[in-house]
């Protein structure tokens, strides 16, 4: 009798932090520390210290922990699955690092040219995925809304080329992997104030990465 009750009294209700976390969410707040550094919420040193420990998170609320100062990226309950997922121990499919706004513009291709050009309105997050063709973004003639526009890359064997308006800028540090391929910046503005800022993440594999400014006349 008196050992039924004391089980009893020491099963405790798990609560959403106590629950167990994947390897994909843990690399999931990977990708978000590492928009924080391109933001300059982060430097690096605090980057591998919270990467560190995200890596070893066991629960929901031990990978919340090391988010939860960093503003526009988390909430108190970042760390629980949001209900209209089917699939409960899938990570969010929008990062915490994109807008507030919720607003995400999906590109997707293969063998083909991914193209945006002339008057249009651009979404305040954008995720490139194009696999053995090329990706031309035009932002100089574009109706921007949003003072940073987030530009996630996920390209193989094809070439990307971004033009950013005169007043714009842009932030690379994010960028996680550039391979079998070459990363060209014209506008040499990465770090530098304007707006808008273009902070550009993701992966490009066997293939060019160009930033550049609309080119100018003779007499421009």
């Amino acid at each position: 009798m008196g050992e039924e009750e004391q089980s009893t009294t020491e099963t405790k209700p798990l609560s959403g932090r106590d629950i167990r976390v994947s390897d994909a969410e843990r690399e999931h707040v990977v990708e978000v520390l590492q928009k924080a550094i391109g933001l300059g919420m982060l430097n690096l040193d605090e980057f591998t210290e919270r990467t560190d420990r995200a890596l070893a998170s066991k629960t929901r609320g031990e990978l919340n922990a090391v988010l939860t100062d960093l503003p526009g990226l988390t909430h108190p309950e970042a760390a629980m699955i949001p209900r209209q997922q089917q699939n409960p121990w899938a990570p969010p499919r929008q990062p915490f690092g994109y807008g507030a706004s919720g607003q995400v513009m999906e590109l997707n291709g293969k063998y083909s040219a991914l193209q945006r050009n002339g008057n249009w309105l651009v979404p305040e997050s954008m995720v490139v995925r194009n696999k053995y063709g090329a990706t031309k973004l035009d932002f100089s003639q574009a109706e921007i809304q949003h003072p940073v526009v987030y530009i996630e890359l996920q390209v193989k064997w094809g070439s990307v080329e971004i033009t950013i308006p005169e007043s714009g800028a842009v932030d690379t540090n994010s960028i996680t992997d550039i391979k079998f391929g070459s990363f060209d910046d014209r506008t040499r503005s990465n770090g530098r104030p304007g707006t808008p800022r273009f902070v550009i993440t993701g992966r490009v594999h066997g293939g060019a990465l160009i930033i550049k400014y609309p080119r100018r006349g003779f007499f421009g």
